[in-house]
């Protein structure tokens, strides 16, 4: 199989550089000057284990010239529109297009561009960064993928897929629920994010403010609500899990979305965070706390655009 990585950050960079490296043919679509430093400086990978270093295939938009067996898309989710015109010489007939972004908005996104039969679920876990020097870190020994069809069948083309990334050096798992699972991703990420965003503080500070426990539960059980109204089973062990996750109060833990917005970067509000108030407006759910870290983190956009 041949694939077309979109992106060489923290995420893309990772789960690439390892198919790369373990002999299967991997082109990362990049722009101009991140391809520019991988072609003179190559790919490095910085693991809790040591270093990785490699010369990868890079390639830029305007030199596709022939589809692609697989596209694993690897940016940021407020990043997919600006791309998916430089991924359609990328898709052919039988292209299969997986995505591991933030929400699930982008499984429509794309379905609406290339067809719904092109598109697979797909989600990462992974604990990652790029330094100062474009070196992709690896800050913790998480590092998984996992993917399947969107109606949990074990298709040839899955199956294909999943050897394809077996073996690679990081864990590779073939979901019969993969939409559920994304779902629940959603869940962790949106309820941290919400969590330490809006009160602009990590999980244990929250916890431990007067009335922190409550909020947190509050921001969890309109998340689930939300995600219920889609179609999502509850599985009681996995709740009870996120909840005492995000009401620790000695744990350190923030969400990427509030690393981003502390240092001023662009974040992910709409993917995260606003199509979960849009989806609640929709089916009429009230989710007061959802709301207000929306209107939060608009704030927070408008004035970084103003700047």
């Amino acid at each position: 199989m041949r694939m077309l990585v979109v992106g060489a950050g923290a995420t893309g960079g990772y789960f690439g550089g390892r198919l790369a490296l373990a002999g299967r043919d991997v082109t990362f679509l990049v722009r101009g000057k991140r391809a520019a430093t991988l072609r003179s400086e190559g790919m490095h990978i910085i693991t809790p284990s040591g270093e990785l270093a490699l010369q990868p295939q890079v390639v830029e938009a305007k030199e596709i010239t022939k589809p692609y067996d697989v596209i694993l898309i690897a940016v940021k989710a407020f990043a997919l529109d600006s791309v998916l015109e430089a991924l359609t010489p990328a898709v052919g007939d039988n292209t299969l297009i997986m995505p591991i972004l933030n929400g699930i908005k982008h499984l429509e996104i794309l379905a609406d561009r290339f067809g719904k039969n092109a598109v697979i679920g797909g989600l990462c876990k992974i604990a990652g960064t790029l330094d100062d020097k474009g070196r992709i870190v690896q800050l913790s020994h998480l590092h998984e993928l996992t993917y399947g069809e969107p109606d949990g069948s074990a298709s040839e083309r899955i199956t294909r897929l999943d050897q394809f990334f077996q073996g690679a050096g990081f864990i590779a798992r073939l979901s019969p629920n993969i939409i559920s699972e994304m779902w629940e991703k959603w869940l962790l990420l949106a309820s941290l994010g919400a969590i330490t965003c809006l009160m602009r503080g990590n999980i244990g500070q929250v916890a431990s403010a007067p009335g922190g426990d409550a909020f947190a539960r509050g921001v969890i059980n309109e998340v689930l609500a939300v995600l219920v109204s889609l179609g999502y089973v509850r599985r009681e062990e996995y709740v009870e899990q996120t909840i005492g996750l995000l009401t620790q109060k000695e744990s350190v833990q923030t969400s990427s979305m509030y690393r981003d917005l502390m240092q001023g970067y662009e974040i992910e509000a709409d993917q995260v965070i606003g199509d979960l108030v849009a989806i609640a407006d929709r089916a009429e759910l009230p989710v007061p706390l959802l709301k207000a870290t929306y209107v939060n983190l608009c704030v927070y956009r408008t004035a970084r655009d103003n700047a």
